[in-house]
C-alpha cells in the first residue's frame, strides 16, 4: 500500500514540512511512523459532541501505542435540537455534507494514511462515514456515546419528552412547573439524544455495515467504557494499515443489507435511509428504495425503543448492545455474517467471540415474537409522491389513514397553526417547500410533530412532507416526499380539502384529485424564488438531487 504520508516527510525537499511538524513537538522517529488523521466533531452547540476533544485524546493513545503517529483535527457538526423549529434547521442536512468535505480536505492537504474518525450529533455520523467511503484509506469510526436518560418521578425522559411537553402545554394539559421541571431533567449530562433517534441510529448502523469495533454504539458518553472503546478504536485503526483493509472493502452491498436490517429491527430513524443512500453513493454501491422495501419486509421489528416504543439506548446497553441484536438476526440468518469489518474479521467472527448473556428482558424481542412481523422503515408511492416518500411505522399501530389536506408553505406556518390549536382530528397536514432544493435543507419538523403528539392529536391527524423528521417524531408522519414542491412535484399542487389517503399495508400514498384538474393546477403554478442566493445554502441548493437518492450534492459542469 502506498503511503501517503511519505510525500510530506521524506527527502531533502520536505525539510520544511519536517521543520513545521517539529514545532508542534513531534521528532523524527514520530515522522518516520505513518500518520493516522484522529477527527472529530466536538463543540460547545450540543451536549452531543462537547466531550469528544477528550474522547480524541484517548484515540491518540490508542494509535500511538499501536505503532503509528496521530494527528488531531476537528471539523464542525450542527446541534439538530438547538437548531429544530426555526431557520437555522435549513443548516443541518447541508452539514453532513460540509463534514464530509472538510474531512476529505484535510486528509488529502496532509496526505494522512488512516483516519479514526469520532461523531456525536445527527449529521456528524453519517458525514464521517462519507468521508471514509469517499477518501478510502484504512479508517474506523467511533461513536461519542449516548446521553442518560433523565429521571423525573420515576420516568425516564429525552428531548423528545420537552419537545412533546410544549404540546401539552400549549393544550392547557400541563401547567408551566411541569413543563419547566421536564426541562431541568431530560438531559442531565453530554452524550446524544438517548432513545433509538437518528444519532443512535447511525451509531447502531456504523457497527451493523463494519465501520465501527463490535460493541462501540451503545455505551453511554459519561460511562469509563466509553473512553476504553475509542482508545481500541484508534489502535485498531493503526492496525488496518498492516491489514490494509479500506472502506470499500468492507461497504459491500452486503454491508449495507445488513444496515438496513438493523435500521428496521430496532426502529430506527427514517433518516437512516436518508443517509445510507448517501453512504452508499460515496462508497459507488448501487442502492435504491426497492432494496430498503426488499429487506424491510423479511426483517422483523425487535427492539422496543423510544420513540415509538419503551426505552432508551442505555437500557439496550445493559443487555449487551447492538451485538445481542445483531446475533439474534445471525441465528436466524436474517444478517450477512461473512462480510468483513473493520476488526479484519467477518461478522460471524466478531459475534462467535463476544460473550453475550441471555438476561431476563422485555427491551428486544426473540425473532420467532417480535414486535412487528417486518420492519418499520417503510417506503410509500403514489401519485402524491412518484418518486417515493418514507414513513417509520414504530409505535404507530395503524395502517390507513385518509383525511383532507391542510396545506403550509413553509414549517413555521405549520407550527404556530398547531400551537394555536387549529389543526383539526382527519386533517393531514401537508408541509411543503422544506425539501432538498425548496427549503434548501430539507429541515426537520420535531418541534411541530411532538406539539401534535402532546395536543393528544398525534393518532387523529396525519402530515405529508417533502422535508424530514427527526428520529424523535412519531406517529403517522410521511416525509422525503419526491419529486419535492421545488421542482414542481404533486406535493407542490396540494390545495385546501383535497382528500389524501396513505397505507403502510400497501404502501400507498395517493392524493384523490383528477388528472385533469392537476393538469389545470399545474398550468397556474410557477416555482417560488430561492430562499437563499448566496452563501452556503445557495450552493447546496444548486447541486444537490432528490431525497429519494439520499440529497446528496454532486458537481455541475458547464
Amino acid at each position: 500500500m502506498e503511503i501517503s504520508s511519505r510525500n510530506v516527510v521524506e527527502g531533502t525537499a520536505r525539510s520544511p514540512h519536517r521543520a513545521m511538524y517539529k514545532a508542534m513537538g513531534l521528532d523524527d522517529d514520530d515522522l518516520a511512523k505513518q500518520f493516522v488523521g484522529v477527527c472529530h466533531t466536538g463543540n460547545e452547540a450540543t451536549p452531543c459532541n462537547i466531550h469528544l476533544p477528550r474522547l480524541a485524546l484517548k484515540a491518540k493513545e490508542g494509535v500511538t501505542d499501536a505503532g503509528a503517529t496521530p494527528r488531531e483535527f476537528s471539523t464542525i457538526a450542527v446541534s439538530d435540537g438547538i437548531a429544530m423549529g426555526h431557520e437555522g434547521m435549513k443548516s443541518s442536512l447541508v452539514s453532513r455534507e460540509v463534514i464530509a468535505d472538510s474531512i476529505e480536505l484535510m486528509v488529502r492537504a496532509h496526505q494522512y494514511d488512516a483516519l479514526v474518525g469520532i461523531a456525536g450529533c445527527d449529521k456528524s455520523l453519517p458525514g464521517t462515514m462519507m468521508a471514509m467511503a469517499r477518501l478510502n484509506i484504512p479508517s474506523v469510526f467511533v461513536y461519542g456515546g449516548t446521553i442518560m436518560p433523565g429521571m423525573l418521578d420515576g420516568r425516564e425522559l429525552t428531548v423528545v419528552d420537552v419537545y412533546e411537553a410544549v404540546g401539552a402545554y400549549d393544550a392547557g394539559k400541563i401547567s408551566l412547573e411541569a413543563l419547566k421541571n421536564i426541562e431541568n431533567t431530560a438531559c442531565p449530562s453530554a452524550g446524544s439524544c438517548g432513545g433509538m433517534f437518528t444519532a443512535n441510529t447511525m451509531a447502531s448502523i456504523s457497527e451493523a455495515i463494519g465501520l465501527a469495533l463490535p460493541g462501540s454504539a451503545s455505551p453511554p458518553a459519561e460511562d469509563d467504557r466509553r473512553e476504553k472503546v475509542v482508545y481500541e478504536t484508534g489502535a485498531a485503526c493503526a492496525r488496518l494499515l498492516e491489514t490494509g483493509i479500506r472502506p470499500r472493502d468492507i461497504l459491500t452491498f452486503e454491508a449495507f443489507e445488513n444496515a438496513i436490517t438493523v435500521l428496521n429491527s430496532v426502529g430506527g430513524s427514517t433518516n437512516g435511509i436518508l443517509h445510507l443512500l448517501a453512504l452508499a453513493n460515496e462508497a459507488r454501491i448501487g442502492l435504491d428504495y426497492d432494496d430498503f422495501e426488499r429487506i424491510r419486509k423479511k426483517t422483523p421489528h425487535l427492539a422496543d425503543m423510544k420513540p415509538g416504543g419503551s426505552y432508551v439506548m442505555n437500557s439496550l446497553d445493559k443487555i449487551g448492545g447492538i451485538p445481542f441484536v445483531l446475533r439474534r438476526l445471525l441465528e436466524k440468518n436474517l444478517l450477512n455474517g461473512e462480510c468483513i469489518t473493520v476488526t479484519g474479521k467477518t461478522q460471524r467472527e466478531n459475534l462467535e467471540s463476544i460473550t453475550i448473556a441471555e438476561p431476563e428482558q422485555s427491551i428486544v424481542r426473540p425473532v420467532e415474537n417480535p414486535i412487528h412481523q417486518t420492519g418499520t422503515a417503510v417506503i410509500l408511492r403514489g401519485s402524491l409522491a412518484p418518486d417515493g416518500a418514507v414513513i417509520k411505522t414504530a409505535g404507530v399501530e395503524m395502517t390507513e389513514f385518509e383525511g383532507t389536506a391542510r396545506v403550509f408553505d413553509r414549517e413555521e406556518l405549520a407550527f404556530d397553526a398547531v400551537a394555536k390549536g387549529e389543526i383539526e382530528e382527519g386533517q393531514v397536514m401537508v408541509i411543503r417547500y422544506e425539501g432538498p432544493k425548496g427549503g434548501p435543507g430539507m429541515r426537520e419538523m420535531l418541534a411541530t410533530t411532538a406539539a401534535l403528539v402532546g395536543q393528544g392529536l398525534g393518532k387523529k391527524v396525519a402530515m405529508v412532507t417533502d422535508g424530514r423528521f427527526s428520529g424523535g417524531t412519531r406517529g403517522f408522519m410521511v416525509g422525503h416526499v419526491a419529486p419535492e414542491a421545488y421542482v414542481g412535484g404533486p406535493i407542490a399542487l396540494v390545495m385546501d380539502g383535497d382528500r389524501i389517503t396513505i397505507n403502510t399495508g400497501t404502501n400507498a400514498i395517493s392524493l384523490h384529485v383528477s388528472a385533469e384538474e392537476m393538469e389545470a393546477r399545474r398550468g397556474r403554478w410557477s416555482p417560488p424564488k430561492p430562499n437563499y442566493t448566496t452563501g452556503a445554502l445557495a450552493k447546496y441548493a444548486a447541486l444537490v438531487g432528490s431525497a429519494a437518492g439520499g440529497a446528496v450534492t454532486s458537481p455541475v459542469s458547464g
